[in-house]
Formats: structure tokens, sequence, C-alpha cells
């Protein structure tokens, strides 16, 4: 028996990992940080690659002025089959290479904090890393073999959403069905279960799983519906170009591709800049195009959805958050009301998270009224529009949360007790 076993969440913004010492059955420690790499423009040593991981990779990214390879939302790549490997000075990274730099940051820290190298875990998984059961498993044996890489010799998966509800369980004095959402940054999960106080430490929970289910729509979904609907007309969506005496509008894939940051993160490429910088000819040198162009060439894509993503957690608290850009003669603000942003921005995403969650309740042959708690966790519960539609299907009375951030890594840790 391992003395010490380590929860890991891996997320999509945000990973963490647990201690959990099986001698207590307690979780001593966890350790969180940001799913960012950053890889400087130039490597100063033959022998040591270096890079760069959660704020640290930020710091590293503005000190040099944003010249080098800055990755997030690594996650949702797993299940990316065309994506097999990109060259970092000079240097080919598998998904599975970038992922195990992240997972093993945490692992180096853990086992420092305990004095010794820790080889068995629980990891996380989503419900759905994709909707495609092919593109799923692709996902998760890339996982795997990144678990594989950071020297971890026993683990095995579990559902994310179960982990949080494991985590949820050691808060309860009775005997609950509950219906936990983890909403992170990019699936919305769903699990059903009975919770027993008495059954924390219950080796077989398999009677009390009912069902699990999830959808593939999350926080980076709420950060590219604002960018599409307010950042792109900044750029260029709605401008035309003059081909062969006909004026079209510019093409849609600049704007898709700007709108989600793992695929702006590999869109400074020669074709693109040719395409784009011809297109600013072809529209008459319009400024919109112009500001497309700056934004691909100088490697902006970072500081323009750190923005997006303050207007949105501004937007947690307050009724109006101003989305600002004012980078290299680039400069907007646009006032986004709160009824805005639910109505019109991340309507369509929120209610397909709606709609999924209402069929999975029919499919279970579970009415609300049956729910006894609707346990929330993951960063996207604190969306203001997907609190809503929970608080009116459920009732508020019924709606609780616990560590958005660290409730998955705990569960994991103490699912591990449950093999």
């Amino acid at each position: 028996m391992h003395r010490f076993i380590y929860g890991i969440d891996f997320g999509t913004t945000n990973s963490a990992l647990a201690i959990l010492d099986t001698q207590t059955n307690e979780v001593v420690k966890i350790f969180t940080v940001p799913s960012l790499l950053f890889f400087p423009e130039f490597q100063t040593s033959r022998n040591e690659f270096v890079y760069k991981v959660g704020q640290a990779a930020v710091e590293s990214y503005v000190e040099s002025r944003m010249k080098g390879r800055f990755m997030k939302s690594i996650k949702r790549i797993l299940p990316n089959r065309s994506f097999k490997s990109t060259r970092i000075a000079g240097k080919p990274f598998r998904i599975e290479d970038l992922v195990a730099l992240i997972i093993g940051h945490l692992k180096g820290q853990a086992d420092e904090y305990l004095g010794e190298v820790v080889t068995a875990a629980v990891v996380g998984r989503p419900v759905v890393f994709d909707e495609n059961p092919e593109k799923d498993a692709l996902a998760q044996e890339r996982l795997s073999k990144a678990v594989k890489k950071c020297g971890f010799e026993t683990f095995f998966f579990q559902m994310e959403p179960i982990g949080a509800a494991f985590a949820y369980e050691r808060q309860l004095v009775r005997d609950e069905l509950v219906l936990v959402a983890d909403l992170g940054g990019g699936t919305s999960d769903f699990t059903l279960m009975r919770l027993r106080p008495d059954a924390v430490n219950s080796p077989n929970r398999q009677e009390d799983m009912i069902s699990k289910g999830g959808v593939y729509v999350g926080g980076d979904n709420f950060d590219s519906s604002i960018m599409w609907h307010r950042g792109t007309p900044h750029f260029g969506r709605g401008v035309q170009e003059k081909i062969a005496d006909k004026w079209l509008d510019l093409p849609v894939s600049y704007f898709t591709n700007i709108c989600s940051w793992e695929k702006l993160n590999f869109f400074n490429s020669i074709r693109i800049n040719n395409a784009i910088e011809q297109s600013y000819f072809s529209s008459g040198n319009h400024p919109l195009v112009k500001n497309l162009l700056t934004l691909v060439q100088k490697n902006l894509g970072y500081k323009l959805f750190r923005e997006i993503e303050k207007t949105k957690i501004h937007l947690t608290d307050n009724d109006t958050a101003h989305f600002t850009f004012d980078q290299h003669d680039i400069y907007f603000d646009e006032l986004i009301a709160i009824d805005s942003f639910a109505q019109e921005i991340i309507h369509d995403d929120v209610q397909k998270i709606d709609r999924y969650l209402q069929q999975y309740l029919a499919d279970n042959q579970v009415s609300t009224d049956d729910i006894d708690t609707v346990f929330m966790t993951g960063g996207s519960s604190l969306v203001r529009p997907v609190q809503a539609i929970i608080h009116e299907k459920f009732g508020t009375a019924k709606v609780k949360s616990g560590d958005n951030f660290n409730s998955v890594a705990k569960g994991l840790a103490y699912s591990f007790l449950l093999t």
C-alpha cells in the first residue's frame, strides 16, 4: 500500500494536485497552478530546454516582450486528431509532452514537499473530452502517456465530477441524492450519485453511482463568444476586400481562428501572414484589417484573451464591465452589460448546457424534486447566466458549492481509497 498518493486535476484553465495520506485518509496539501506554458524564443543552453509553467510563464512572457511561445487551454487540444506535434525552438513537442510539463511541475512540487518520489495517482478526466467517442479515447490515451512520462507507475482515471462528489460527501450529515455540476473551461459535466456520510471510505460505490454525462461547452466557449460578438468587429469582421472587381467579405476563417486561444496560438504562419497582408491591401488599407495583422504579427493573443477573462470575471459581481484593449495602436473599449452578456453573447452556449441537462434528467427519469442537492464546482460555475439556469431549475436552496478550483483534486485523491 502506498503511503501517499496524488489526486491530479489537469484542467483547461488551472491544474491542481492533492496529496492524500492513506494512513490518515486525509488530504494534507494541495498545489495549484494555471495551465500555462511559455518557451523563450531563444534557448541559451544546448543541454537544458528552458520553459516556464503557470504564473512564472506569464511573467516571463511579459518580460520577454511577448517574444517566444505562450500556450494556454492545452487540454482542449487532447482530442484533436490533426494535431501531431509542434516545433518550439527547433524541438518537436507532442501534446502529451506539453501536458507532462504541467503535471510534472506539480508532481515536482509535491515530491519536494514530502521529501520522497510518489508514483501512484488518481487522474481526473472530464465525462467527455469530445462528443466523438474515437476522439474521446484518443484524448485519454494521450493524457495517459503524459502521466507515465511524469514517472507515475500506478494510476487510474476517475471522472472529474465524481471526484467533486467524493469531496462534497465528506461534508454531509445525512444521505442525499446529489447532482454534481462540474463546470470548467472546456466541458460541463454532470454526475448523479447517492452520497452517504457513513460510506466515505467504503471500497465499492458502484451502486451509488447512478449516471454521468457531459457536454463540450465551458468557459473557453464563453470567452470565444465575447471575442466573436464584441472583439472581431475591431479586427475587420464586416470589412470587405476587392477581388477580381468584386467586393467580398473578408474570409470568415480569419475571425473563427482568432476567437479561440488554441487556434490563435497556431495562427501565426507565413501563409496566414501573407493572406492577411493581401487582404489589407485589397481592402484599401483598412485600419481594422491592420489591427488583425498587428494582432497576429505582434503575438498579442495572450493579452487580448486576458482582457476577455477579466471582463467575464468582472461580470460575476457587477452588472457592467469594460472589454478594453490598448496595444500597438489597437484600441477599443466595449461596455458589456450583464443582460447583453446573458441574452446575446453567451446565450447559445448556456442554452446548450441547459438543453443537455434537461435531456440528462429525462434520460435518467429523475425530476428536479427528486434531487436533494446540486453541488456546483469549477470556475464556470461562477458565471451568473449559468448559475441562473441552475437556480431556476432546482431552486436556490438546493444549490451548494465548495472550493471551485480544488474540490475535484481533493475528491480524486479520496477516490483512491475506493479501489
